[in-house]
């Protein structure tokens, strides 16, 4: 494990055990929030930190990966209840200066096809590949979720040996194919407009994008496993971006 993932898995894990040395991996002068719940700088994080109950929270950080100055991570929370985030951070000189995450609350139960949120492979292999498998994803959600152009997914996804991690659909095309028409027949909309960054090492790729799902404005991150050149597995979180008038800064959620 690199140097910089060290970091931020220490980092996190302190917030389950109070341990405040990781805390000195943060540049306190720099350090900018884009949780749009949690104050600016230190003082915002240390705020929230404050607020929780002791020993209440559990953290896990299940895969964390590394694309030059950012390192993003995939994490199984408990925190003011269960939770499934991505964070994003991004280092200065050894420094984290930058925060972005995405939570949504951890599904009670595997979805159709037995997977939970967060299993799966965590180690990145073919570290050669990454700017192609970057490309290649950049792609898919320009073209399918952004795009719409359905007819296209052949070409990126390998029929059913798909696996998919969202809790609410099943694996393959097929288990995809029809949460898109249950969705449809229930009138809820998805619509991904903008993709704010893409980072990946080897066959992982995490995509921030924004746009609406039922109406409301969203977030969305997504992480692909990508293998021969398809997208072969995914998993996602979802979270509500909330109104103007409730941030905590004025950053910005992206």
């Amino acid at each position: 494990m690199t140097d910089n993932k060290r970091k931020i898995v220490e980092l996190l894990k302190s917030i389950e055990t109070g341990d405040p040395s990781p805390v000195a991996y943060i540049d306190a002068a720099k350090y900018i929030q884009h949780n749009l719940a949690v104050g600016d700088g230190l003082a915002g994080f240390g705020a929230v930190l404050q607020q929780l109950p002791k020993g209440s929270a559990r953290v896990n950080t299940v895969r964390v990966f590394e694309d030059g100055d950012y390192v993003f991570a995939h994490t199984d929370y408990n925190f003011f209840g269960p939770k499934i985030g991505f964070d994003v951070f991004r280092f200065e000189n050894g420094k984290i200066v930058e925060h972005w995450d995405n939570l949504q609350e951890t599904a009670p139960a595997p979805n159709l096809s037995g997977h939970t949120m967060v299993d799966g492979p965590t180690e990145a292999v073919d570290l050669g590949a990454t700017e192609t498998n970057k490309a290649l994803v950049h792609a898919f959600v320009t073209d399918i979720l952004v795009g719409g152009k359905v007819d296209l997914l052949p070409g990126y996804i390998e029929g059913d040996s798909y696996v998919q991690h969202n809790p609410n659909i099943a694996d393959g095309l097929s288990g995809l194919g029809r949460a898109l028409e249950a969705m449809a027949k229930a009138g809820i909309t998805m619509k991904y407009e903008r993709i704010h960054r893409v980072l990946g090492e080897g066959n992982f790729v995490l995509v921030a994008s924004e746009g609406e799902l039922a109406g409301r404005a969203s977030a969305f991150y997504d992480l692909f496993r990508v293998e021969q050149g398809k997208i072969a597995e995914h998993w996602d979180t979802i979270e509500t971006i909330a109104p103007r008038a409730d941030w905590k800064h004025e950053n910005g959620k992206f």
